[in-house]
């Protein structure tokens, strides 16, 4: 009795270790930034907002705090909300298209910014884009505007309303809406072509349970969110 005592406990600690250990995983970038992260489905996200200042190759992606020149570039740049650091802890930065697309990576080894695809499985999981917003934002208005509409953040995704960078480069829509690049994107049959100046992103407001898939100029600065490859 004591033998098979001791079996079972020991299948139920193979069983239960590695389970607690995948909840407890965590991911670091290139400037030493640890991340949370969260199993949905057959996917692995990071629960929170990239942070990094660097590309994975280590060289600087240049913080561009002047209007006139986040508007015009067409290489990799990243901000704070409002240039202002206090906001990186909680929302992360804020990338352009550029910075999200260039080949040196800004996700760390064994990641890479969240496609399309990756978004439309999530959403699917999620049962659709009218209630799969409301699953991945967080609870509560600590960060969101009442009334936060249908968030129950019960797979532990953890969105917030970080905003944006926007037209005419300004900051705009923290507490409202969290937005997010979708990386490298075919249209699907019958959409238009998306063309040289725009790409596809998420974003999920304060004021519906839905997630929106919709095509952003690619000056613009959103968050990221990253998925193990």
């Amino acid at each position: 009795m004591k033998r098979i005592l001791m079996y079972c406990t020991s299948l139920l600690f193979l069983l239960i270790f590695p389970l607690a250990l995948k909840a407890q995983k965590k991911v670091t970038d290139i400037d030493g930034n640890v991340y949370r992260t969260v199993k949905i489905g057959t996917q692995i996200w990071m629960a929170e907002n990239l942070k990094t200042t660097k590309y994975r190759n280590g060289e600087p992606i240049p913080n561009v705090i002047n209007n006139a020149q986040w508007a015009s570039s067409n290489t990799g740049a990243y901000c704070w909300y409002n240039n202002n650091s206090a906001n990186k802890s909680t929302y992360g930065a804020l990338y352009n298209w550029y910075a999200v697309s260039d080949i040196r990576n800004i996700a760390p080894v064994g990641w890479h910014v969240a496609t399309d695809a990756d978004w439309t499985i999530l959403t699917i999981f999620l049962n659709g884009e009218g209630v799969a917003g409301g699953k991945l934002k967080e609870s509560g208005t600590a960060h969101w505007k009442d009334p936060n509409q249908g968030a129950t953040n019960n797979n532990g995704f953890t969105a917030l309303p970080g905003g944006g960078r926007v037209e005419k480069s300004k900051f705009d829509y923290m507490g409202l809406n969290g937005a997010w690049w979708a990386y490298s994107v075919v249209p699907r049959r019958g959409e238009f072509n998306i063309g040289s100046t725009s790409e596809w992103n998420r974003y999920i407001s304060y004021i519906s349970p839905s997630i929106y898939r919709v095509n952003i100029n690619k000056h613009y600065g959103y968050s990221v969110r990253c998925i193990l490859d």
